[in-house]
């Protein structure tokens, strides 16, 4: 069969330093054409990225009958109208999280998608990875007895005072780019994506009022609870524990693994512990992967946005309120 032909809108840096190189992992799709706002900088970032070709503007890339899938790492403010802007193309999407920056958008989305001829993808990818394949099977078998509690943090130190992510009319701010990486966690482990039932918050905020770091909880059905912080202001940490009647699960890093990271057993003084990619692989193959897979029919697409994205955006949202409502702000 042929590749997978991939347009890129944009040059971000997480284009360049995770979707590329795994694209090239995954193998079965070539990356055809970038766009930019400016021709020449999409050019020049086509030439050292392996990029086929850089274009002006992002409509040309959508426009162009031989791209297949369109990978959208724009800022969160776009992501909405090219999103639908591409299905509508019927190009397969592959969208940066949050999908959307508000529950409203990802509703006008997800109802593009549910009418496309092409499917749509989140780019949350870990629950694609075999770390969480392996720890949801530990979780089905019970050997931490009933999941309670799950105790997140993503943080890192965003250096940078003009990055796209902390300015609110692009809607930066740290839960949404980091803080739902817990919630969607949450929803996975918690049994087929349950919505929370209760919300508390707080946050610390910039002068242009987004979140440079932000806490909080979720209560689910069953008593079940996520407490987690995100926030740009302390080094990289995204330590996660899932704590049972019977024990617990301790994740250096659920959302991106690396070779050295590791997921543990701890039931009492046994403590089992397990790399976390046993593979090697980096994080974004497995979802590439998986995509190509689901374009050729060789396997059926899963964890689609129509299924999962409208959760999480519903959820940052309660967030941000209870934040933005705590007395102190």
């Amino acid at each position: 069969m042929d590749d997978i032909r991939w347009g890129i809108l944009g040059t971000a840096g997480i284009a360049e330093g995770a979707f590329l190189p795994a694209l090239s992992e995954a193998g079965e799709g070539i990356p055809a054409v970038v766009a930019s706002r400016d021709a020449a900088r999409a050019e020049a970032w086509a030439a050292v990225n392996g990029v086929a070709r850089g274009v002006e503007g992002y409509a040309a890339v959508i426009a162009d009958p031989d791209i297949d899938a369109v990978y959208i790492p724009l800022p969160n403010g776009l992501h909405a109208e090219w999103t639908i802007v591409a299905l509508e193309a019927g190009k397969a999407v592959f969208c940066e999280k949050p999908l959307c920056a508000t529950p409203e958008e990802t509703a006008r989305v997800l109802a593009a998608a549910r009418s496309a001829t092409a499917p749509l993808w989140e780019a949350f990818v870990f629950p694609f990875h075999e770390q969480i394949d392996r720890v949801r099977e530990v979780l089905a078998r019970g050997e931490i007895g009933e999941v309670r509690e799950l105790l997140s943090r993503f943080h890192f130190v965003l250096e940078d005072p003009d990055d796209i992510r902390l300015f609110a009319e692009l809607a930066g701010g740290s839960i949404q780019d980091v803080g739902c990486y817990p919630i969607r966690l949450a929803r996975l482990l918690f049994d087929g994506e349950p919505e929370p039932d209760r919300t508390i918050a707080d946050a610390v905020w910039t002068e242009d009022g987004v979140d440079s770091e932000l806490w909080g909880g979720l209560t689910f059905p069953g008593d079940r609870r996520l407490l987690f912080s995100s926030g740009f202001l302390t080094p990289h940490d995204t330590l996660t524990r899932v704590i049972g009647t019977e024990g617990e699960l301790r994740i250096t890093n659920p959302f991106h693994p690396e070779p050295h990271d590791t997921w543990s057993l701890v039931r009492g003084d046994d403590v089992t512990v397990t790399p976390a990619v046993a593979s090697g692989e980096r994080s974004f193959t497995p979802v590439i992967r998986h995509i190509h897979r689901a374009l050729r029919g060789l396997e059926p697409p899963r964890h689609l946005a129509v299924d999962e994205a409208q959760g999480n955006a519903d959820a940052i949202a309660s967030l941000l309120r209870a934040a933005h409502a705590n007395p102190r702000n």
